[in-house]
């Protein structure tokens, strides 16, 4: 799965740790998402969406193979 959090983050002037802080988790789980090596579950994608004041599809989007 693709992700735009890192732009996202950029439009935002945010940091991984400011985001970690306002998601309730770690600086590190926000690289990996960001990396694409790990997928965020439901409920942390609905809240970086509203952190980001936008939609879970504008954020995260499946990549060709990901069905």
């Amino acid at each position: 799965m693709k992700n735009t959090i890192k732009v996202e983050r950029a439009k935002q002037n945010m940091t991984q740790a400011d985001l970690a802080e306002k998601a309730k988790v770690s600086r590190q789980t926000i690289n990996a998402i960001e990396l694409g090596k790990f997928t965020p579950s439901t409920i942390l994608a609905l809240k970086m969406a509203r952190i980001f004041n936008t939609t879970v599809e504008q954020i995260f989007f499946l990549e060709d193979g990901d069905e």
